[in-house]
């Protein structure tokens, strides 16, 4: 919540700078937005690199059916979420913006200083290379490669944590005081707030889903199941974190009777692979952004289906940070998407300001997942 808090705190600092302060103040702060967005575009191979590499090269010390049969059901729930935030965003946000409220991509500002730091490679590169060698090493069980990966991903993990997050707020107050400096920043927050109620509610019926699942494969009733959760989803929205929460969600699925062995593998290994909250955010989020800004797409089955297959594989590479799972998505939304900078800003924004709800679906679905996996397993 901390984070949240200077989030809302760069917004309305932005706003007011935009509005009210000299053009070089602005300038200023949309500078180091220009360099900071950079520097973002620049970690985001990595992160999927290192992340999946790592992860999918811990598989191989597992049991190759459970884990089959988990990363499966885990990558089609999320898959699922995806489209059911399209399905419903689809319907409602037209309603909700005009083509008055359209967010033109700003450009009467220019940066003091701007270069660019080039990727060392594309996105879909990162993403073949991470699963080659996290296949191979699988595989092989080199333990040297493995210790690479797993150090580059604890590095990639740091830069996140100790610059990446704690500079959000100046780069979100630099996308909001070109936004206000532009004219614009009013029409963009008036769709801000119902969108983010959109998806909340759309986590909540998500689970729902989930939970009459596993409810009705178990002959158990569902809600009741769900109230067994409770503890892990308030758990998750203080930490913000579903790896910080996996002693709780433990508890939490073993009080729903699955068995000890299979909640001790299912449980951490869901923790970093299904991630169906966050996907349906960042799929109801950048539908929002793509209907008010004119230079983008109009979202359509067709260019957000591929979309949500794929986040569905890049969200394995979510760090267990704050924010993770929208830093891994940011190759998805610029490669295949065309996000601007400025779009990106938007969706950080949007996607930070329910971080913890989001965070908190994802392990209360683990819950669903392990149920189901726990009635099928002969183990």
């Amino acid at each position: 919540m901390k984070l949240l808090g200077k989030l809302l705190i760069g917004i309305i600092l932005g706003i007011i700078i935009g509005l009210a302060a000299p053009e070089w103040v602005v300038r200023v702060l949309v500078t180091f937005k220009t360099l900071f967005g950079s520097f973002i575009t620049f970690i985001v191979p990595f992160i999927i690199l290192f992340f999946i590499a790592s992860g999918v090269a811990g598989l191989g010390k597992r049991s190759g059916k459970l884990v089959g049969s988990t990363v499966g059901l885990a990558y089609v729930s999320t898959v699922l979420a995806g489209l059911l935030a399209f399905a419903v965003a689809s319907f409602i946000i037209p309603m909700l913006t005009t083509p008055s409220e359209a967010v033109e991509e700003a450009g009467g500002l220019e940066p003091f200083l701007s270069f660019e730091i080039e990727p060392l490679m594309g996105i879909v590169t990162a993403l073949v290379m991470a699963f080659v060698f996290g296949i191979g090493v699988s595989k092989t069980g080199s333990e040297k490669i493995k210790a690479f990966f797993d150090e580059g991903r604890d590095i990639i993990e740091l830069v996140i944590a100790a610059i990446i997050i704690p500079l959000l707020p100046f780069y979100i107050a630099g996308i909001f005081s070109e936004l206000a400096y532009e004219g614009t920043v009013f029409e963009t927050l008036s769709l801000f707030a119902v969108v983010l109620i959109l998806a909340i509610s759309l986590h909540l019926v998500w689970l729902v889903i989930q939970y009459s699942t596993a409810g009705a494969l178990r002959k158990q009733n569902p809600f009741k199941l769900l109230a067994n959760m409770a503890p892990a989803y308030a758990t998750a929205i203080g930490t913000m974190s579903s790896a910080a929460t996996i002693p709780v969600t433990l508890q939490s699925v073993k009080k729903n009777n699955v068995k000890e062995n299979i909640a001790n593998f299912g449980v951490p290994l869901c923790a970093t692979i299904h991630l169906s909250g966050s996907v349906i955010t960042i799929v109801t989020c950048a539908m929002a952004v793509m209907m008010i800004t004119p230079e983008l797409a109009a979202p359509t089955l067709a260019n957000m289906l591929p979309v949500i297959f794929m986040l569905g594989l890049i969200m394995v590479a979510a760090p267990g940070v704050p924010g993770g799972a929208i830093m891994a998505a940011l190759g998805v939304l610029t490669s295949m998407l065309g996000f601007s900078e400025a779009a990106i800003g938007l969706m950080i924004a949007l996607y930070m300001a329910q971080d913890s709800f989001g965070t908190a679906t994802n392990v209360t679905g683990d819950g669903a997942i392990n149920l189901i996996i726990d009635k099928f397993s002969k183990s």
